[in-house]
């Protein structure tokens, strides 16, 4: 279920990425009037534009996190809820689909904005990894009775017991 998950929302990704960059680069497309528009955006940098041409950073970082995700997957899958599949499909899905972009192109394609709050330009894959935390937030606080993401996360590095002298 993962894997299609993930699959379905790489390919939702990278398919509203190419459709924005053939049909927005010329002129955004107005949805709601004032409130919600489909743009075009080039993005060098992370988050809301910030740090821009920290390329190779942003390639070790999502190479690193990814390796960490694939790590953690197979180390705990089989203790793993169908929310927290979730929340790794999501990430896993999201940090791909601007990796894409970021090692062939050298920047990541956004295309949704929401003008109402003047919130920055973003992505599907952007969405995903969003829409994960958030989902992070509410397992955490309002699972009950279950293991959740964190508790496996945090079986992976067993605490160490400290000695106590007599």
């Amino acid at each position: 279920m993962e894997f299609v998950l993930a699959i379905v929302i790489l390919l939702l990704d990278q398919g509203t990425k190419i459709w924005a960059e053939r049909a927005l680069s010329r002129q955004p497309l107005v949805l709601i009037p004032g409130a919600l528009e489909l743009t075009y955006l080039e993005n060098r940098g992370a988050v809301w534009g910030l740090m821009q041409g920290w390329r190779i950073v942003f390639l070790v970082a999502t190479f690193v996190f990814l390796c960490i995700l694939v790590w953690f997957y197979a180390k705990k899958r089989k203790d793993m809820t169908v929310l927290t599949r979730v929340i790794l499909s999501l990430l896993f899905a999201g940090a791909i689909g601007n990796l894409i972009d970021r090692v062939f192109l050298g920047y990541v394609r956004d295309m949704i904005y929401f003008s109402l709050i003047n919130f920055p330009v973003f992505n599907v894959a952007d969405s995903a990894i969003t829409i994960a935390a958030a989902l992070l937030v509410i397992e955490t606080f309002f699972v009950k009775g279950k293991t959740t993401t964190f508790d496996l996360m945090e079986s992976c590095f067993p605490k160490k017991e400290k000695k106590t002298e007599p």
